[in-house]
């Protein structure tokens, strides 16, 4: 595997392999990597020639300055694991690399997503997601690129940048890797204590139940199912539940036919946030 740190070192390695009509594709991520996002890599590598992983923890979109510096860094540990599944390049700029001397973001218009869900709760954050990807995608230059639908809300908010900002890259959606106990692979996971290891997968069990329950019962009533099951929780916190539309993301108290809904959640544990999707069947 190469390792990259300057933009200028990567596009010429990049360069060369063009220069062969070899296809290129991305992930990015933030580090601390997990089995998530090797099957993300794992995914890239079926369906490109190469497969570049960028590795950037990226300020912008950090809307707690606490959360920044306590988010985990583990470069030994995520070098290994990209050997293991044979990544071929790695990139891993500075702060600086990336934004030289102007660490703001760019804002953007993303026809109303950045509003809804997490929107609500972290001001800026996807400005300075839209801002290092829009950057990332400039220097890598790849042909598709690969997101988990964890973040379902910052996929389609990628997919909407690429849209109106005309880049030529293509984003894959992937499904969401869970631990066997349902549980969403996360880099937070790792900060959970053991009681709050053993609590997060009610978080999924929730999202199985309201799958069920979206066939017979209105949004109302299945919203105020899931913050009573959250409301004496001993170790888990309710921040939001919302059931929208896929492709607005707009919230929705009725069913349409013919429109495709998924269940949001976002749940604290202690000052540790995590959050999950489920598609739902509109029968």
């Amino acid at each position: 595997m190469k390792i990259f740190s300057k933009k200028k070192d990567l596009k010429d390695c990049l360069l060369a392999h063009r220069s062969d009509n070899k296809t290129v594709g991305f992930v990015p991520t933030m580090g601390a990597l997990h089995s998530g996002h090797l099957s993300l890599i794992k995914e890239a590598q079926q369906k490109n020639d190469i497969v570049v992983v960028s590795l950037f923890v990226n300020p912008t979109q950090f809307d707690s300055a606490e959360d920044l510096k306590k988010y985990p860094k583990t470069i030994k540990n995520d070098i290994e694991l990209l050997d293991s599944v044979s990544c071929d390049i790695l990139f891993t700029p500075s702060v600086e690399e990336i934004y030289e001397n102007n660490i703001s973001s760019e804002n953007f218009n993303f026809d109303g997503l950045e509003h809804q869900m997490e929107g609500k709760f972290r001001k800026g954050h996807f400005n300075g997601v839209g801002t290092v990807v829009k950057t990332l995608f400039k220097i890598v230059a790849p042909h598709k690129a690969y997101f988990g639908q964890k973040d379902f809300q910052q996929l389609q908010i990628i997919k909407k940048m690429v849209e109106k900002h005309s880049l030529k890259v293509e984003v894959k959606g992937c499904p969401i890797f869970r631990q066997p106990d349902g549980l969403a692979m996360s880099s937070r996971n790792v900060r959970l204590s053991k009681k709050q290891k053993a609590a997060a997968p009610f978080v999924y069990k929730v999202l199985q139940e309201v799958r069920i329950k979206f066939n017979t019962q209105s949004v109302l009533e299945i919203t105020q199912w899931v913050e009573g099951q959250f409301k004496n929780h001993p170790t888990l916190q309710l921040e939001y539940f919302t059931v929208a539309d896929e492709k607005s993301l707009e919230s929705i108290e009725t069913k349409e036919g013919f429109k495709k809904y998924r269940a949001f959640i976002a749940v604290f544990a202690d000052e540790i946030r995590l959050i999950d999707n489920l598609q739902l069947e509109n029968l």
